[in-house]
């Protein structure tokens, strides 16, 4: 009978933490204006000079942080943010899409390069080593972690899911969801060009 309540207490305890870890990684990410920014130097998949928080200032930004081997929200949310500039009829003086990786070690600047040209000119990318990833990540307050596989050495990178809006002074404007609708989408994207 004790060995009964004891499993059942146990299965109780890992349902428990897999609730809180289903909570945290599918919650809406709302970064507070006095967190969210900082300094980071970064590679542009634009021009393949540095990149920095002083680089956003200037023009009105969609910014992402996912990893090219993403096998469905990165590649979905790419195609999401051209289709709203698009959609708006934007150019890239009023509309900046930036693609941040969580992943240095696959996502090379060539390789990072080559996945967004399947998205049109409209996305610039950012990469970095390391240190440079977990320095943006801490800065915008971004989570990933990576998950292996079992039985491989491949493995998928679980990642902060929200595009940000970045005003045109490099300031948190608010976010939008994964999978928030097409029409609320590009209400935020007016109202951020608007400010």
């Amino acid at each position: 009978m004790l060995a009964k309540v004891r499993i059942v207490l146990w299965a109780l305890v890992s349902l428990a933490a897999i609730s809180a870890t289903v909570i945290y990684l599918t919650r809406p990410f709302q970064p507070s204006g006095a967190m969210f920014g900082g300094p980071f130097e970064m590679v542009s998949t634009a021009n393949a000079e540095p990149f920095t928080q002083e680089d956003l200032v200037g023009t009105p930004t969609l910014m992402f942080f996912g990893y090219t081997y993403c096998p469905d929200v990165c590649p979905t949310t790419l195609a999401e943010a051209t289709a709203w500039k698009r959609t708006l009829g934007l150019d890239d003086d009023e509309l900046r899409i930036v693609f941040v990786s969580v992943d240095p070690e696959r996502d090379t600047l060539d390789h990072t390069r080559a996945y967004l040209s399947n998205f049109g000119p409209d996305v610039m990318g950012l990469v970095g080593d390391e240190a440079q990833t977990d320095q943006i990540k801490r800065s915008y307050g971004v989570f990933s972690e990576r998950v292996v596989a079992e039985g491989t050495t491949d493995y998928l990178v679980n990642h902060t899911a929200s595009v940000f809006l970045i005003d045109d002074e490099g300031k948190f404007f608010g976010t939008i969801t994964w999978g928030e609708a097409t029409a609320t989408a590009l209400d935020k994207i007016r109202r951020l060009i608007a400010a």
